[in-house]
């Protein structure tokens, strides 16, 4: 098992619920995988260093799991198509 922390950056234009639910479908994602969450850091509403599909501000949530080594290559795949997901990047974190 590996530690992986995985970054969402979500569009800020939508509704509180929707930001939610969509941050609840990346946590699904992770756990339908195999990966077990242990912490999720939410930064809140932030400028972004560049403007992206005409939005200057997202919503970041910081993402702590552990999992195997496919599993973050299945979660980026799913959240590739997620449109209130405007970037997002996973990163392995080293012991």
């Amino acid at each position: 098992m590996n530690k992986y922390e995985l970054a969402v950056v979500v569009n800020a234009k939508i509704e509180d619920d929707e930001r939610v639910a969509t941050v609840e479908k990346v946590k699904e994602y992770i756990t339908k995988f195999g990966g077990t969450i242990s912490n999720v850091d939410e930064w809140g509403k932030k400028r972004l260093a560049y403007e992206i599909q005409k939005m200057r501000e997202g919503f970041y949530y910081f993402i702590q799991f552990d999992a195997d080594e496919t599993v973050p290559a299945n979660v980026e795949k799913n959240i590739r198509i997620m449109e209130n997901v405007i970037r997002f990047l996973c990163i392995r974190q080293d012991a």
